[in-house]
């Protein structure tokens, strides 16, 4: 089994910048993209931000020149460094990972349990 702890979440003011963290744990072989998603009360899940083992990188239109996400693979954590944050950028951010748990078993997508991320003055 993977699980995957998030961190860096709280509340700020609009304008301001906050870090998430996401590190992946268990048994993992192998890990392919890792991301972050987020959703706002009231909307679906929408994708944030991804990246692959080998650093190509893909962005929502929304937080594109504002979020810039980063990955260690040694340290199997995925990063979202989040500036300029907006009001609309409140939701609660899942960070997801796509594992393998040996060189022969399949690709599992995972989930983090969530951390807040509120944006007000």
């Amino acid at each position: 089994q993977v699980q995957l702890v998030e961190s860096g979440g709280g509340l700020v003011q609009p304008g301001g910048s906050l870090r998430l963290s996401c590190t992946a744990s268990g048994s993992i072989f192998s890990i392919n993209a890792m991301g972050w998603y987020r959703q706002a009360p009231g909307k679906e899940r929408e994708l944030v931000a991804t990246t692959t083992s080998a650093g190509s990188t893909n962005y929502a239109d929304s937080v594109k020149g504002r979020f810039t996400i980063s990955r260690d693979n040694a340290k199997n954590t995925v990063y979202l460094q989040m500036s300029s944050l907006k009001p609309e950028d409140t939701a609660v951010y899942y960070c997801n990972a796509n594992c393998k748990a040996s060189m022969w078993g399949a690709l599992r997508t995972y989930w983090g349990q969530g951390t807040q991320v509120t944006v007000s003055s």
